[in-house]
């Protein structure tokens, strides 16, 4: 663990916790979704020497206890199996959900182990009151159910750090800003009036996963605890923060969170692959600055953005946001000159 640099002015425990190791970022850099995006994402935080203003936290893997707590015995033990086996055409596979969207790659396992237990870690750091933030970007992968894995996901590490957070905090919050709905933390907690999780996204026939429509509030207990803000394609900065702010603004009085997390797909952003939204960093920056101002604990994740030197940038950005920093469009001498930061 690594001491920050220049410490808050207001106390060693506001610091955020910048979830880091080589071994997670090397292990990250190898989901074939996503190739190098984590060492992309350090690289630029590190060139701005934000790392230096947090504190540095090595992820733990999560144990097979810890990924039961949501996933079940049987689709870990599989996950595990082909994952060791390097097995892509296992016949049970299919039923796990394992296949185009989430190969069975060889050390398969180990990488959602290391997400899972990476965001744990964040969570843990929480509970402990070490810091008021908390940031894996590597986490995020919110579509993965607890018997099956989908989207590019295959641990819900979404779900694990709420479920550690409960631990402490009667209400937990859930806002997913990715382009996609959050239908597997949705589901997860549909039944439950402890987690409200709200999710902007694009809904349109044919798109993935298909679910989060308005009319989907959550059911028995934690029916009115699920709030789905299907948007349409082209939105751009100011359009989307209306409505996030006045969604969030309802929730908050409503629900009175003692606790948030916070999905930032930056698959919303202008040049995505998805070719969907139309944001800047700058716009995502502004929800996410509405609801740091909670001064609530607050566990951070990344989750969707496939181009990748965006998605960098704009984390980078929201890395900024969170420390207060304004940072130059002007990259710093640094190994990645492709990255320079363009917020909007």
């Amino acid at each position: 663990m690594e001491e920050p640099e220049e410490p808050a002015d207001s106390g060693q425990s506001l610091v955020p916790v910048y979830i880091y190791s080589p071994e997670y970022v090397s292990m990250c850099d190898s989901l074939a979704k996503i190739p190098k995006r984590a060492s992309m994402v350090h690289s630029l935080i590190e060139a701005y020497a934000l790392h230096k203003q947090m504190r540095i936290v090595k992820p733990k893997v999560a144990s097979m206890e810890e990924m039961a707590t949501f996933h079940t015995d049987a689709y870990l033990q599989h996950l595990q199996k082909v994952s060791q086996e390097g097995d892509d055409d296992h016949p049970d596979s299919i039923e796990y959900g394992l296949g185009y969207d989430c190969p069975a790659t060889e050390g398969i396992f180990d990488y959602a182990a290391a997400v899972g237990g990476a965001t744990i870690t964040a969570a843990q750091c929480l509970i402990d009151g070490m810091c008021k933030v908390a940031i894996n970007w590597s986490g995020g992968w919110h579509h993965a159910k607890k018997d099956e894995a989908s989207g590019f996901c295959y641990l819900n590490d979404a779900v694990l750090g709420i479920l550690r957070l409960r631990r402490k905090f009667e209400r937990i919050l859930y806002v997913d800003l990715d382009l996609h709905h959050g239908d597997g933390v949705e589901d997860a907690f549909s039944f439950t009036s402890k987690v409200m999780t709200v999710s902007l996204h694009k809904f349109s026939p044919g798109f993935f996963p298909g679910t989060g429509d308005v009319s989907d509030v959550g059911l028995g207990k934690g029916r009115y605890y699920s709030v789905n803000v299907p948007i349409q394609d082209g939105i751009q900065d100011e359009k989307y923060y209306q409505i996030c702010e006045s969604v969030l603004k309802e929730v908050y009085q409503a629900f009175n969170p003692k606790a948030v997390v916070l999905q930032l797909g930056a698959d919303t952003i202008a040049g995505d692959p998805m070719c969907s939204f139309n944001m800047t960093p700058v716009g995502i920056g502004k929800c996410l600055k509405y609801i740091l101002q909670w001064q609530l604990a607050t566990l951070i994740l990344g989750g969707g953005g496939y181009n990748l030197a965006n998605t960098a940038r704009c984390w980078t950005y929201l890395t900024g946001v969170i420390l207060g920093k304004t940072l130059s469009s002007e990259i710093p001498d640094h190994e990645r000159k492709d990255l320079a930061m363009v917020p909007g």
